[in-house]
């Protein structure tokens, strides 16, 4: 058999063997395997590892929301309950429907507490977030100097509040040998009452929270300040923009979501304040820095009105709800 024989037997020895193979059908799966989006089979350890894989979060926050069901939301719901009710200890609650929050409502001390802590709610929000971004401004950079400064300017937030008002208190002492008065004195002003003058008492409890406010607002402007993009600055510099004018069309807006959240958050510990005025003043001197908070803790603990102050306490919740919600929406259409 000559070679082109031999190449001839072969190449129809492999035609048959092909049409063979593809005439002879495909075993047929039982069960079609699990595919990825992007087509790829999912082994079955894969696929019941990610099944199983759902409740490993929540165990992990069970212990967590088992405190905040029992410590915070039932409490909520009990309040809730309460604002409709005369609550009688020991000889129980009669149903009163919306008279709790007509009485609140109807209250001129109630309407100028909640003037009172509207003002110092605007006040310490202004106020500690302007002194929280100066300040986190002049700390911006990697030394290890700053990050000794930032721990010190730090303390007030993790001092205990009583600590701080008593503090304040020794400050303010109306004296002339008042630490604050003899500084005062120095520049030639005369000696201030402080928390002791209706004129003043608000201004001195609004300065105390923004002290104790601004080093929390630093330090999320300094984790916001270090996701801008150091190009901008650059670019900025070249293009001949003063320092006032990079932090003002390149700094501010791109802290624009830090800004919102440290408003929102700012806003809602000047609505709640309560302790620094419990401690500095108790609503005094002749009711000129009560707020919510006092006239709440007054009507449930020391007058034993609890429905009146729980209705009180649903009157904050909802604006503080309002708020939110409201910033939410002004942010998102702003976004559009």
């Amino acid at each position: 058999m000559t070679s082109v024989d031999q190449v001839k037997t072969a190449a129809a020895a492999a035609a048959g063997f092909t049409s063979r193979k593809e005439a002879r059908p495909e075993a047929a799966s039982p069960v079609e395997p699990a595919t990825t989006g992007s087509g790829r089979p999912v082994s079955r350890r894969v696929r019941n590892r990610r099944g199983g894989r759902w409740w490993t979060p929540w165990l992990f926050l069970a212990p967590a929301l088992i405190l905040f069901l029992y410590f915070k939301f039932i409490p909520m719901a009990s309040a809730l309950t309460m604002s409709f009710q005369d609550v009688q200890p020991y000889l129980g609650n009669r149903w009163v429907g919306g008279e709790n929050y007509a009485t609140v409502l109807s209250s001129d001390g109630f309407r100028e507490a909640a003037w009172h802590t509207v003002v110092l709610a605007v006040g310490q929000t202004l106020g500690s977030m302007l002194l929280g971004l100066a300040l986190a401004l002049l700390m911006e950079g990697q030394g290890r100097k700053l990050g000794f400064v930032r721990s010190a300017a730090f303390l007030p937030v993790v001092v205990p509040i009583a600590v701080v008002a008593e503090l304040w208190r020794i400050m303010y002492h109306p004296t002339e040998d008042g630490m604050l008065n003899s500084l005062l004195g120095l520049v030639g002003f005369g000696p201030s009452g402080f928390i002791n003058d209706p004129d003043t008492s608000m201004v001195s409890i609004m300065l105390t929270g923004i002290w104790r406010g601004a080093p929390y607002d630093m330090m999320i402007f300094l984790a916001g300040l270090a996701g801008v993009d150091r190009g901008l600055y650059e670019a900025a510099k070249v293009d001949g923009a003063s320092r006032l004018q990079r932090i003002r069309y390149v700094t501010v807006p791109g802290l624009r979501a830090v800004l919102t959240i440290l408003f929102i958050l700012a806003a809602i510990r000047g609505l709640r304040v309560f302790t620094e005025v419990f401690l500095l003043t108790n609503g005094g001197p002749d009711g000129s820095t009560e707020v919510v908070m006092t006239v709440i803790y007054k009507l449930g603990l020391e007058q034993n009105r609890l429905g009146v102050g729980a209705a009180g306490a649903v009157l904050l919740f909802l604006a503080t709800l309002l708020l939110t919600v409201g910033v939410h929406l002004f942010r998102r259409r702003g976004n559009e």
